[in-house]
């Protein structure tokens, strides 16, 4: 499975993830040579090479009719122009010269901003005029990272939570605090954090906004063979290198990684508890499962452990806190070997029963759903077993 790790330690932004991804393609200078093929009105993608603490990577300059894009904040740029959306379609579609899923894919990102700045704003989508990000390098910083997705077609897309720095940004609007309120909507749900050695804004509306369209779960770099690796370098010198690293690796298909969640409670009813437990289920642990445990002054409690998605852990965090007693949730990160698996939906003589295929590391089970079984043993009035050895009686003799 093919999957970028994107390494936000220093925020993103538009021209810092262009030069990652353009790093990755293996050819920096034919894939610039693409890019300025892609028509963007009156823009030159340039790839520079930069250093930031000793650690070399590209910055990708965007000239607008000759001139080198406005330094902003943190490396996304503004050439004193402002576009609605009715602009940025009229560019998107009938200028440039990519597929019709890139164009899509770009405007996707300019949807989530004009949804941010409205609410920002109180006024409709309809009304939102972009300022930086409606600037024209703008524009060629999000039109560069969909079309190098789209050439990179990754599998799997993960990011470290975001540092978005501190302090205060000027922008069209004024001094607005870090992050700027469009930008924090925009990282909605999305772990963020600050570093009080970084004054300044790291994560910008254009890179907050692209992580959001392209990011499917956000967390620890998952277990992968290295392929490549990119820096895109941003244009101010920080105390950390400032640049966006992005990893390409393959991880096995059979290997993934688990969050387990454990916490304790001596306080609970088995009523409760059984409630908790299938609240949990519901909110998205795979499995919940429970251990008798003595505690305190000889007390006897129960060890609650969930497991879950990385993508899904919030979602039972809180669930943990809202139906059970504890005050604290332990947190452990495993890798887990699995065997592929697959529903099949096989006919039999009492109708369609799901059966589950599993195969991996030379073996192959299968096994006929629970609810399936059971709707049809309550029916026929007898034994899951004896509905179980009916359906594979009849399945040998086919």
């Amino acid at each position: 499975m093919k999957t970028l790790f994107i390494d936000c330690g220093m925020g993103a932004a538009g021209d810092m993830l262009t030069g990652a991804l353009t790093e990755l393609t293996g050819n920096v200078e034919e894939t610039v040579n693409q890019l300025n093929k892609l028509g963007v009105p009156g823009v030159v993608y340039t790839a520079d090479k930069a250093e930031k603490c000793g650690i070399t990577g590209t910055h990708m300059k965007v000239e607008y009719n000759g001139e080198e894009e406005g330094e902003h904040s943190h490396g996304d740029g503004h050439m004193h122009s402002h576009r609605d959306m009715h602009g940025i379609e009229h560019i998107v579609n009938d200028h440039l010269q990519v597929s019709d899923a890139v164009k899509k894919q770009i405007l996707n990102v300019y949807k989530a901003i004009a949804e941010a700045e409205s609410q920002v704003h109180g006024v409709p989508v309809s009304e939102i005029h972009f300022h930086e990000v409606g600037a024209m390098d703008a524009i060629a910083d999000i039109t560069a990272v969909c079309w190098l997705m789209d050439q990179l077609k990754p599998d799997r897309i993960i990011a470290s939570p975001v540092h978005v720095g501190k302090g205060t940004v000027k922008c069209a609007h004024g001094i607005l605090p870090v992050p700027a309120p469009a930008t924090a909507l925009l990282l909605k749900d999305i772990p963020i954090y600050s570093k009080e050695i970084i004054d300044g804004e790291l994560c910008t509306p254009t890179g907050a906004a692209l992580l959001k369209t392209f990011v499917s779960e956000f967390g620890s770099m998952p277990v992968m063979k290295l392929k490549q690796s990119g820096y895109g370098m941003g244009k101010k010198d920080f105390p950390i290198a400032n640049c966006v690293r992005i990893l390409l690796g393959e991880e096995s298909e059979e290997r993934d990684q688990v969050a387990e969640l454990r916490f304790n409670v001596d306080d609970m009813t088995a009523e409760e508890i059984a409630f908790a437990h299938n609240k949990l289920l519901e909110q998205g642990a795979f499995e919940v499962f429970l251990t008798a445990v003595q505690m305190k002054k000889g007390r006897p409690g129960t060890l609650f452990t969930a497991l879950t998605t990385e993508a899904k852990k919030e979602a039972v965090v809180e669930a943990i806190f809202r139906y059970t007693s504890t005050l604290g949730i332990r947190e452990f990160h495993s890798g887990r070997y699995v065997l592929k698996r697959k529903i099949i939906e096989e006919e039999t003589p009492y109708g369609t029963v799901r059966r589950k295929e599993a195969e991996g590391y030379g073996v192959k089970r299968y096994k006929y759903e629970y609810e399936d079984l059971a709707a049809i043993a309550e029916r026929e009035n007898c034994s899951i077993d004896e509905i179980r050895h009916r359906i594979e009686k009849n399945r040998s003799n086919d």
